[in-house]
């Protein structure tokens, strides 16, 4: 009696081979390889039939397995018909389990690496795909608004309440730090270079006129890209993931309504007011710079500031803080609706949706700049 597996091959025709295992076919012994299958068969040119006897087999395990996998993978590639008898039914099940689906030939990613006109491309069409993702969330952003304003959306004003506290009370102490070591930081370079000429008394000027104006709206968009446009789009792809969207619509709400212009309410009407309390904070920081230079006074400091900043200035920077608070809002929410079904897509989403706000604040800041260049404000 064999104590390991054995193969012996009989050739009844030149396109025949009959293949006969027999004794325990179990790990751990040397059991052949199917490598001696492939060259009896391939010593046969004309061979179209490969037979498997299995009467003889006492014992088998995974080893078995591998072996019969090999073999009938090497007759789908030469085109060799495969039979077999006297297989377990235990065998014979796992192998149909086996060979049942065969593998796509797209299944697995191309190793070759795709050549720069090919990466330009795909870039381009995304972008112009992500484009019009971008139109048409914004434009159901607009009917969900005008539909505020006839009275007819649907959303929870406890919804609301609880986001304006979120962006705004909330925020004010990152918003402070930030907005004062801004302020420094401008009075601190801009002393340096007009301790040059003379002329320290002008980084009132400086300060104030950057802050009011520009400033304390980019910085506070920046903070709240950061801080609660990535949370939105975290709260939005969560819903997403556990389906709570999906229930929303069968309810017959709008996500739109329910969820995204509670949001972008309460940034728009709460970034003006950040805003214009990092001005003030951003000054002080200033403020704070300046009492160290020598021969300038806090009154002076204050009389320059009044003097520099007009109600233009004020009314730009609160206009394009108001605009930054849409996108930034608009951002988030998109990105979290857009989020896939999966924990990691969660993070994903937040990651682009701080990058898309960031992106949005810098490119309107652009568009504003130019035409207060142009208007001549």
């Amino acid at each position: 009696m064999a104590t390991q597996g054995e193969l012996l091959f009989e050739q009844p025709s030149a396109d025949t081979l009959r293949v006969i295992l027999s004794g325990p076919w179990k790990l751990g012994k040397d059991l052949p390889s199917a490598d001696e299958v492939r060259q009896k068969a391939e010593g046969a040119p004309a061979l179209r039939d490969l037979g498997l006897d299995a009467q003889g087999l006492t014992d088998w395990d995974t080893g078995l397995l591998i072996f019969l996998a090999d073999i009938w993978k090497f007759c789908a590639e030469e085109n060799i018909r495969f039979t077999s008898t006297g297989l377990p039914q235990g065998v014979k099940n796992l192998l149909a389990l086996a060979t049942a689906v065969p593998e796509k030939k797209d299944a697995r990613k191309a190793g070759e690496r795709a050549s720069f006109l090919t990466l330009l491309g795909n870039e381009a069409v995304d972008f112009f795909r992500s484009s019009g993702d971008l139109l048409e969330f914004v434009g159901d952003a607009i009917v969900a608004f005008l539909r505020l304003l006839r009275g007819k959306a649907q959303y929870r004003p406890t919804d609301l309440g609880l986001t304006l506290e979120a962006c705004g009370a909330q925020a004010l102490p990152i918003v402070t730090l930030i907005s004062f070591l801004v302020g420094m930081i401008l009075a601190f370079v801009g002393s340096i270079q007009l301790k040059m000429f003379g002329a320290e008394i002008y980084v009132a000027n400086l300060v104030g006129v950057a802050m009011v104006r520009l400033m304390a709206a980019i910085m506070t968009g920046i903070v709240m890209a950061g801080r609660t446009g990535g949370a939105f789009a975290a709260q939005l792809g969560t819903m997403q993931v556990n389906q709570e969207i999906d229930a929303l619509k069968t309810l017959g709400l709008s996500p739109m309504e329910f969820l995204v212009l509670p949001r972008m309410l309460a940034l728009a009407l709460m970034m003006p007011l950040l805003a214009l309390y990092a001005n003030v904070m951003g000054v002080l920081g200033g403020a704070a710079v300046a009492a160290s230079i020598p021969n300038i006074t806090l009154i002076q400091y204050y009389h320059q500031t009044t003097a520099a900043v007009s109600l233009w200035d004020l009314g730009i920077g609160l206009f394009s803080s108001a605009v930054f608070g849409v996108i930034v809002a608009l951002s988030g929410c998109m990105r979290g609706m857009q989020c896939g079904r999966s924990a990691s897509a969660v993070g994903d989403a937040a990651t682009s949706a701080v990058v898309t706000a960031i992106v949005g604040i810098i490119v309107a800041t652009a568009i504003i700049t130019l035409i207060t260049n142009i208007l001549g404000v």
